[in-house]
């Protein structure tokens, strides 16, 4: 591959060496420069039609929209120049003459660039005087309002639906102060990814009807997380509120989603947030299932797996660590898992994107662990087995199928209806509640975090599990969800290199990963 010829420019008295072809915004941020600026977005097409990013070049006629005009060798830019903020200060101006004050109760308040950019850049007070233009608010469909009071006219919804999800929906109706964003006749925001409109949106008027009113952005905890509702491993930010998981939203990874998610990903979070928990360890006694504490609980499970052959119905949706950790459990059995299956949904103006047909996170890790993908769950428990069932739900399972087992225990945060004979519980975090690994259908490794603390003496599975396999004498306890994931590198072979602090939060892909090729620049507007 030929050597990208670089070029050198000074912004702002900073040197900056970056490729050629690049804008003055994206040169500008390496240098740690951010440029206002309203329409322009990194994995869109340039429009230019803000004019909020103007900067000053020497030598120039007049100033540059720095989203649209690429660096030069030489170069040397003024953003903070008196002729470039006065440029922006009237534009800020124009585009608040008929912005509401509804920044008391608009839910992007806290997060909305046109504040930030105002209170940065603004004038102190308005000049104008004259009664504010007003249209109704309106449903777009799907997950999507529509308040075009607050709209300043960006059309990066438009040309998001327009240029990468290829279905023409929005449109610029009407001209000068009369316009606003249209749909045109009979067509709805109900594309699968449509709702990456109200992530675009730099202002208030396109909002989440899920998210609406729910919590202000100050009001939230945010975790760098994993979407786990299906195999393509989207990055995402998980967004709690009194640990209460309230709204999920992507985070950029040029590998894996460049900076979108789809709406079933980022409105299927509920069952993260699910009330019938079990809270406490139980062992069953005379009288049933009872309240144990730990101790007890982890030696009445080591009592029933030692020297028995151990079947495990896992869920996908458990870490790698977890799995790893349960196939030290099995003491010559098997494990088995199943998948939640759906109609395959891509964003086709990203190469390698979609939301996948297997909905869940850790299929393909689950697979390269040891467990057989099936359709029969309990297909493979053999008469007088121990059943381990992992955070598996068992639903549209019948109890006749588990009364095989010779001992059940179950270890998930829920108690299923044909476990109800289960000898012990032991209740496990869910994907939400703690930390750990997933392996995504490319063969890319990936670190989620924990966004909300679990309820009553809930433990992390991982935690659980290593101290049930140090109660049956097959290894120390851990202390660390690393350190699992050490083992678990030193002991398979697709694994092998990788640590948490080389995945960081953007991931590896394994050593035996399946080949991909290069993939096409994710950013538009990079092209």
């Amino acid at each position: 591959m030929a050597e990208k010829k670089m070029v050198n420019l000074t912004i702002e008295g900073r040197p900056v060496s970056v490729v050629e072809g690049t804008t003055i915004l994206e040169a500008a941020k390496t240098a740690g420069i951010l440029i206002p600026h309203y329409c322009y977005h990194p994995g869109l097409p340039i429009a230019g039609v803000c004019r909020m990013c103007l900067v000053e070049v020497e030598k120039a006629p007049k100033l540059a929209p720095s989203c649209a005009t690429t660096v030069a060798e030489g170069q040397v830019v003024r953003v903070y120049s008196d002729k470039s903020l006065d440029a922006r200060k009237g534009v800020l101006e124009m585009l608040l003459i008929n912005h509401p004050l509804d920044c008391p109760i608009c839910d992007q308040s806290g997060e909305c660039e046109l504040q930030d950019y105002t209170y940065q850049e603004g004038r102190e007070d308005s000049r104008y005087r004259e009664p504010k233009r007003f249209n109704p608010a309106e449903d777009f469909g799907g997950d999507v309002i529509y308040v075009p009071n607050r709209c300043i006219l960006c059309t990066r919804c438009v040309r998001f639906m327009d240029d990468v999800a290829h279905e023409p929906t929005l449109n610029v109706s009407e001209r000068g102060d009369r316009a606003l964003i249209g749909k045109f006749e009979g067509k709805d925001l109900t594309h699968p990814w449509a709702a990456n409109v109200v992530d675009l949106c730099p202002v208030g008027a396109l909002l989440s009807k899920d998210f609406l009113n729910k919590a202000r952005a100050w009001e939230l905890d945010r975790t760098a997380s994993i979407c786990p509702n299906c195999t393509q491993g989207c990055n995402v930010i998980m967004e709690t509120r009194e640990n209460q998981l309230v709204r999920m939203r992507p985070r950029p990874n040029e590998n894996v989603n460049a900076f979108f998610m789809c709406d079933w990903g980022r409105l299927n979070y509920r069952w993260m947030n699910e009330k019938n928990r079990v809270e406490h360890p139980m062992v069953r006694g005379k009288n049933g299932l009872a309240a144990s504490d730990w101790e007890a609980a982890i030696s009445a499970a080591a009592r029933a797996l030692n020297g028995k052959k151990v079947f495990v119905a896992a869920s996908p949706m458990l870490s790698n660590e977890s799995l790893y950790l349960l196939t030290q459990l099995m003491q010559g059995g098997s494990g088995a898992f199943r998948v939640t299956e759906g109609e395959e949904a891509p964003l086709p103006g990203v190469e390698d994107l979609a939301l996948r047909r297997e909905r869940a996170a850790n299929v393909y890790g689950a697979e390269k662990l040891g467990f057989n993908k099936t359709k029969d769950l309990l297909g493979g428990l053999g008469l007088g087995d121990v059943l381990v069932i992992a955070g598996e739900d068992l639903a549209g399972i019948d109890a006749s199928s588990v009364a095989r087992a010779g001992d059940v225990i179950v270890i998930g945060s829920i108690l299923p209806e044909a476990a109800g004979k289960a000898s012990v519980v032991l209740p496990i975090a869910n994907y939400s509640e703690e930390e750990g690994t997933v392996t995504n259908l490319r063969g890319r490794v990936q670190r989620f975090t924990q966004a909300k603390q679990a309820p009553g003496e809930t433990r992390p599975s991982w935690l659980v599990l290593g101290d049930l396999l140090g109660a049956i004498g097959k290894q120390t306890n851990f202390f660390l969800p690393s350190e699992v994931f050490a083992q678990l590198a030193s002991s398979n072979s697709s694994f092998a290199g990788l640590s948490y602090d080389s995945l960081g939060f953007k991931g590896l892909p394994l050593v035996d990963a399946p080949p991909t090729s290069p993939k096409a620049p994710i950013a538009v507007a990079a092209r």
